[in-house]
């Protein structure tokens, strides 16, 4: 039912059919997507992943044959460009998101988009439709398995992101609606990833986004050849829903589970739910931006001293207050740790070297020891709707506060073009700027075309 459903929507989807803030929001997530991605290819998971890549296949000696761009560095085929990409695009953990769904959908969208559009020279109205095709589907599979999904361990960018991954791919490649399903049908049997990688400051976290793109890309080239996969993959008796979300549906008071479905899936395929993505300030997991945002509050608005503080309270909801690590052992560690978070961002840029992540800079560990975290039970309950924090600086001067119930970048309270831009320069300095401007036109181009401008 649920992977029918989706697949009629890939199908059926039409350019002309889709709003005008819908088409401008996927303009927005590509331009954020690029920046982060091209900044991203430095990092050292990106550089392992290409040298194993070569180990194994000869990535080095295949370039000048190749079509799919691998953002910052040359071209390699549809699936490697794809995996390199998804892992170069949520390396820095400045990608996209949906707060409902708990998932980052552009850095698998757009991968596999690029990938194989620039491989089978697509336009780009049907580019932005599979784009669009990919965040609804990665969306609404997302909203449905969570929270059970994510309790359970897994990390929705992967296994979810699989599905949007392979709904892109299909609607590239003008597969039918046989094909369609069979596409994301063999998706969900290779649906992937456990947040354990998160939590021990692993690289295995960006791994899951690159594995998504190309087990994406996969399934929906098997199926354009006749391979077949389960219709019933979601929702069958041993499919993701039983196994990997929220076991029984009579576990969560759904007695109807045919109803129950019919109705989520009518109110919700089709509302184009890139509408609601969140953009990103800052590389740490996005439970910390409330936190990020009213320390930054309040260190603008007021002149503070570190020697003037007693103590500094973080108080915020169950998830962000979990990301409680004061020891991290790596970058990895660091963007998931609420504690440095908040102190790399009660100094100003010219202070600490922040791109650095040092460990051992003297002024971090003072302000670390200041730092409490408490769970609030009250804001337990306002989540998801709200992601929210407070933080408390008492000082012998008096006592300083803020609150921040949602953290800018999402839809309630958007960044600018402007804004993304100014992003897009401060990770990539040396970029000539005026090459995004096609982005504006860019359902009047070819996408190889578009592409040459970016890489």
């Amino acid at each position: 039912m649920i992977i029918k459903e989706l697949s009629k929507f890939i199908v059926n989807l039409d350019y002309d059919k889709i709003p005008k803030t819908t088409i401008e929001k996927a303009k927005l997530c590509l331009l954020d997507f690029l920046g982060v991605a091209n900044r991203g290819f430095l990092e050292e998971s990106v550089q392992i992943a290409l040298k194993s890549i070569d180990e194994l296949f000869g990535f080095n000696d295949n370039l000048k044959n190749q079509k799919s761009s691998i953002i910052g560095n040359g071209h390699s085929n549809i699936l490697i460009a794809g995996f390199i990409n998804g892992i170069s695009a949520h390396a820095l953990d400045l990608d996209d998101g949906h707060r409902f769904a708990q998932l980052h959908p552009g850095a698998t969208v757009f991968s596999s988009a690029l990938a194989v559009a620039e491989a089978n020279n697509v336009d780009g109205k049907k580019f932005l439709e599979s784009v669009i095709c990919g965040y609804e589907v990665a969306i609404v599979l997302g909203k449905l398995v969570n929270p059970y999904h994510r309790n359970q361990g897994f990390h929705t960018s992967g296994t979810i992101g699989t599905f949007s991954a392979g709904a892109v791919t299909s609607k590239l490649l003008n597969l039918d609606l046989k094909r369609t399903i069979n596409a994301l049908g063999l998706c969900g049997t290779q649906s992937s990833g456990l947040l354990e990688s998160d939590h021990m400051g692993t690289m295995g976290k960006q791994l899951h986004l690159g594995k998504s793109v190309s087990n994406g890309i996969l399934s929906a080239y098997l199926a354009k050849n006749g391979f077949t996969g389960a219709e019933s993959i979601m929702d069958g008796n041993e499919g993701f829903l039983k196994a990997m979300s929220f076991f029984l549906l009579e576990d969560i008071g759904i007695n109807n589970t045919k109803n129950y479905l019919n109705d989520y899936l009518n109110k919700s395929i089709g509302k184009f739910h890139i509408n609601e993505v969140y953009l990103k300030k800052y590389p740490f997991c996005r439970h910390l931006h409330s936190s990020i945002d009213s320390i930054v509050n309040i260190k603008d608005n007021n002149d503070l001293n570190i020697d003037d503080i007693d103590e500094i309270s973080i108080i915020t909801y169950k998830i962000a207050s979990n990301h409680n690590n004061f020891n991290p052992k790596n970058k990895e560690d660091i963007k998931q740790s609420l504690p440095y978070a908040v102190a790399f961002h009660f100094f100003d840029e010219n202070e600490i070297n922040r791109d650095k992540f040092n460990l051992n800079e003297p002024k971090l560990e003072k302000i670390l020891k200041l730092i409490k975290i408490e769970e609030s039970e009250e804001f337990n309950k306002l989540t998801p709707n709200f992601r929210p924090s407070k933080i408390i600086i008492k000082t012998f001067k008096g006592n300083y506060e803020n609150s921040v119930m949602l953290p800018k970048g999402e839809a309630e309270n958007p960044f600018s073009k402007e804004d993304i831009l100014k992003k897009f320069e401060s990770l990539n300095p040396n970029f000539n700027l005026d090459n995004l401007k096609n982005i504006d036109y860019l359902e009047f181009l070819n996408i190889v075309d578009f592409m040459k401008k970016i890489n």
